[in-house]
């Protein structure tokens, strides 16, 4: 049976920043899921252990959400992801070869 229930990150994520259905970037190495918000132009950076904070993009020295998802691979690695870039044909081009 399929659910629409989102998991325990993605609420934390919803709670903490103002788009309702922030984009999911990926984990990180440590665990921790990354959400887009990109009315606030920042990132939601939930922990699996529930600890969560808002990374508004001004406020470090990444002018994009790229530059983001590089230094957060230096930092910690991703575990899945990052999902960001390219196309929407881009995307269902991938999703069919897969």
């Amino acid at each position: 049976m399929a659910t629409t229930q989102s998991d325990p990150q993605e609420r934390t994520a919803r709670e903490l920043l103002t788009q309702g259905r922030p984009l999911f970037l990926g984990v990180d190495g440590e665990g921790a899921a990354h959400y887009w918000d990109s009315y606030e132009f920042a990132v939601g950076v939930v922990a699996a252990g529930g600890d969560a904070e808002k990374v508004e993009l001004a406020a470090t020295p990444f002018e994009t959400l790229a530059e983001w998802c590089e230094y957060t691979r230096g930092e910690r690695g991703w575990d899945a992801g990052p999902h960001v870039g390219g196309s929407l044909v881009g995307d269902l081009v991938r999703g069919v070869e897969a």
